[in-house]
């Protein structure tokens, strides 16, 4: 598989992000930014989905990838991100750097990760969270934190020896961006606003400035 490239290398100063014309590339340098000066989980996003009768959720994950081909994640297929993700194929994301004043939003189609992808990102999570993917029956109800625990001991002694294997439930979902703005805070509220939209994944970027 091919290195992918530095989203970073080809996007312009941070100060003259208007003229950008990459949006991926600019967003490679405001996530660099973000990762050197956010003090807590720059990599942060607020996903949105809606439930099947069009009612919208939203919730923090982290972002654990991203590339030309989208921003990726990783949950229990179950949960009820999953199950509305599956259904609908579609989500937003929500990057809010407030060290940087920043904040980037996302609308695009949905589609899960490759299964090698998934286990090497499993596999490389801390063993105890590992065990907490088996245990966890992501937004069921729960009788009580003792369930849990006994879950817990449960696939701890199971998985005592060799290597703990990813859960059939367990994968990860990459955003394909259809349409990305990228906002900048400005004296007044007079902010800087920059969207890229695209027909299809194909298709070629149209970017606009934006009213604040």
């Amino acid at each position: 598989m091919a290195k992918p490239r530095d989203l970073s290398l080809d996007a312009p100063a941070a100060g003259d992000f208007l003229a950008a014309s990459d949006p991926m590339a600019l967003f490679g340098a405001w996530f660099k930014d973000a990762e050197a000066h956010e003090i807590n989980d720059p990599n942060a996003m607020a996903l949105a989905t809606a439930d099947t009768d069009g009612l919208p959720n939203v919730r923090m994950v982290l972002l654990k990838d991203v590339s030309d081909g989208g921003f990726v994640f990783y949950t229990n297929c179950e949960s009820a991100k999953g199950r509305e993700l599956l259904a609908s194929s579609k989500a937003a994301l929500l990057f809010h750097w407030k060290s940087l004043r920043r904040q980037v939003r996302v609308r695009g189609t949905v589609a899960s990760v490759t299964a090698a992808e998934a286990d090497a990102y499993f596999a490389s999570r801390a063993r105890g969270s590992r065990i907490g993917a088996w245990a966890s029956q992501q937004s069921r109800p729960l009788e009580g934190r003792f369930a849990l625990e006994k879950a817990v001991a449960f696939y701890a002694a199971k998985h005592a020896i060799g290597e703990v294997p990813r859960p059939p439930y367990w994968s990860g979902f990459r955003v394909t961006p259809l349409e990305i703005e990228f906002w900048h805070d400005r004296p007044f509220r007079l902010h800087d606003r920059l969207v890229f939209r695209r027909a299809g994944v194909a298709e070629a970027w149209d970017r606009q400035s934006l009213f604040p």
